[in-house]
């Protein structure tokens, strides 16, 4: 008997599509789900006819620099890494943040950034680009349907948490709420102050479209780019790398030799001259008590391993 499901639920319940890919045995491009992720990219075209106005861009700039920072600080350095302490209300605040970037839910997003450190470029990495090249470990690896499903066996810490699976779960949701708001926002802005040259639908594709897909690029980079770009100072047994572009790109992800090398540090930035602004923001969070127990580099472990 064929299984049929709901044509709108696909798009919502990650369960559903689990389930349809559990019914199919091709491995390839998930292709019905990447229909959002092409026109994410397509819309970016739209900016022709919206144009632009100060407050579009600002927009823009903000909530790429917000969602850039849940993704860095809490899916990686916190969900995936452990990497400091806070409460669970906290937790579910930034995790919530950082499913407004559209980089699905962060038990999916940790599963699989611990399964890439436990095989960091070898060939059972799947997004590493010596074994797979540009494409693949930028972003086709994602769009596979073998690589859909949470690694549950490497989350166990995490997936204790309700309000975290139903995030996980119906991950798009947020991004929906993000977007809708920002439509609203833009035409109460045109409403009140015309002069702005600003309204809804050029608020959502700065604010939302483009905003959004130059927040995935940059953060894809560290998969693609920085295993390839840099200079390593470190022997961590693959070919990880420290950039300084990346690191500015991604407010501090690019010392990434330095990351593999120690991956449970709060700080990727291991010397003053490493701008690290995601550790500074996580620094700050700590002073006034969201944030507590930041692991930091020990003295024995900084100066160990290093290549010259």
């Amino acid at each position: 008997m064929k299984v049929r499901f709901n044509k709108l639920n696909i798009w919502f319940d990650n369960d559903i599509t689990k389930k349809r890919i559990e019914s199919c045995k091709d491995e390839g491009i998930d292709w019905i789900r990447c229909i959002p992720f092409i026109m994410l990219h397509l819309g970016c075209f739209a900016v022709f006819f919206v144009g632009w106005s100060v407050p579009a861009i600002i927009t823009a700039l903000i909530l790429y620099a917000v969602r850039m920072f849940a993704i860095t600080g809490f899916y990686h350095r916190y969900f995936s890494h452990r990497s400091f302490k806070t409460s669970r209300f906290i937790q579910f605040c930034f995790a919530v943040l950082g499913a407004s970037g559209v980089q699905r839910g962060p038990l999916w997003w940790s599963s699989y950034h611990r399964y890439h450190h436990k095989h960091s470029d070898t060939k059972m990495d799947i997004h590493s680009p010596l074994q797979s090249g540009f494409w693949e470990s930028h972003m086709f690896w994602f769009m596979g349907k073998s690589n859909f499903t949470t690694k549950k066996e490497l989350i166990g810490d995490l997936i204790k948490y309700p309000e975290l699976r139903i995030l996980d779960r119906f991950d798009i949701v947020i991004p929906v709420l993000l977007a809708v708001g920002l439509i609203v926002f833009g035409d109460i802005l045109n409403a009140y102050n015309p002069e702005w040259g600003t309204n809804g639908l050029q608020l959502f594709i700065w604010g939302f479209i483009i905003s959004t897909v130059c927040l995935f690029h940059g953060t894809c980079s560290t998969n693609s780019l920085v295993h390839k770009f840099g200079t390593k100072r470190y022997k961590t047994g693959d070919d990880s790398r420290n950039n300084l572009l990346i690191s500015l790109i991604t407010l501090g992800e690019g010392w990434h030799n330095n990351h593999h090398h120690y991956p449970t540090s709060a700080r990727q930035g291991f010397y003053w001259w490493e701008i690290d602004i995601t550790f500074w923001f996580l620094k700050i969070l700590s002073w006034i008590g969201i944030i507590w127990d930041l692991k930091n580099v020990p003295e024995s472990v900084l100066k160990s391993s290093q290549i010259n």
